[in-house]
């Protein structure tokens, strides 16, 4: 490791599937990590740990990581935002107690990220995008000169509180927002790789952004409403070609911002299919009664369709779909007497 590397103080915000490999990978080589959570999660890691299964013997981890439910771990140079879209805006409200003058915040969520305009140098520069972040809530808490992105790929689930199965992938490619190659993002992919991760340094982050929501916008909204894993969406000829459809929509819109695919649609849809059995995030989501991120995977793709005059029908009928599914599932949690909000209460 070099110099940056020592003493470097790291915190991950949402100890999750995604949140927690990162955690634990970086954990397991020496780094302070502090992780903020809440609820039996957070409960699980500060009893027992946090560990990460996987099929390779070799790679499973147990580590022990301090954690904490609000924002009292100190000053931080590296944060890793790992919350769901939908609470981000929780969970950002008090970040400025992790953060000193140069605290890097790298973004680890689903979907359009809030900051897809900030540092974009085009013609909808610094643009806000209502569906994920109405009247610019998040930004102002966030300088978009702090933010790294990020694209992470595993295919990661919550077998139990503190226990994280990882089911498929290590890449968390990074970039800046203004696709420069500086010295940090240089360092942070270095510490990435060094923690046993793939994270090549992207030169177009908002096209690996694309490539990834380009599956996910059409197979987590299928899997909601079907209760189907990836494999199955895919192997259905019927569920094949709506996924097909909702990505040609999605390629017209993209290209209107000046986004290229550098995979084929088939071969982006052969890859989903040999993850395998697995459930997609939305589908965990509802089937546990709690709010998806339906807004940033597919609700932020049709408001960019109104922004570039992109004809959206297939997306518009799933999304409308899906939202009444939501709530209609929401709504018979809330009957049976739930009081989890589904929001950080920081």
């Amino acid at each position: 490791m070099t110099d940056f590397h020592q003493n470097l103080k790291v915190c991950v915000i949402g100890a999750g599937a995604i949140g927690g490999l990162i955690a634990a990978h970086l954990a397991r080589i020496g780094t302070m990590v502090h992780v903020i959570d809440r609820g039996e999660q957070l409960a699980a890691i500060r009893k027992h740990g946090l560990q990460v299964c996987s099929k390779d013997v070799d790679h499973s981890i147990h580590v022990r990581i301090p954690a904490s439910e609000g924002f009292d771990s100190g000053l931080q140079d590296i944060i890793f935002l790992a919350v769901k879209t939908m609470q981000i805006a929780d969970a950002v409200r008090n970040i400025d107690a992790l953060m000193h003058d140069d605290t890097v915040v790298i973004t680890v969520q689903n979907g359009v990220p809030w900051w897809y305009f900030q540092r974009h140098g085009g013609t909808y520069e610094s643009r806000y995008l209502e569906t994920i972040d109405p009247d610019g809530a998040i930004s102002t808490h966030i300088d978009p000169s702090r933010i790294i992105g990020c694209v992470a790929y595993p295919a990661a689930t919550i077998v139990r509180p503190g226990v994280i199965r990882h089911i498929e992938g290590n890449r968390f490619p990074i970039g800046e927002l203004d696709n420069t190659k500086s010295d940090r993002v240089s360092r942070i992919s270095e510490l990435l790789t060094g923690a046993g991760l793939k994270s090549r340094i992207l030169a177009d982050l908002r096209s690996e952004v694309w490539l990834k929501l380009w599956g996910a916008l059409a197979f987590n909204p299928i899997s909601m409403l079907t209760r189907a894993t990836l494999e199955d969406i895919c192997q259905n000829a019927y569920t094949r070609k709506l996924a097909a459809e909702m990505m040609c929509e999605a390629e017209k819109i993209a290209t209107e911002l000046g986004i290229s695919f550098r995979v084929p649609m088939e071969k982006r849809i052969t890859g989903a299919e040999r993850v395998g059995a697995h459930k997609t995030s939305t589908l965990q989501d509802i089937e546990a009664g709690r709010n998806t991120e339906l807004d940033a995977l597919l609700g932020a793709v049709i408001e960019l369709g109104r922004l570039t005059g992109t004809p959206t029908p297939h997306l518009d009928s799933v999304f409308a779909s899906c939202k009444l599914l939501e709530k209609t599932v929401l709504q018979g949690v809330s009957n049976q007497g739930s009081t989890d909000s589904f929001t950080f209460p920081f």
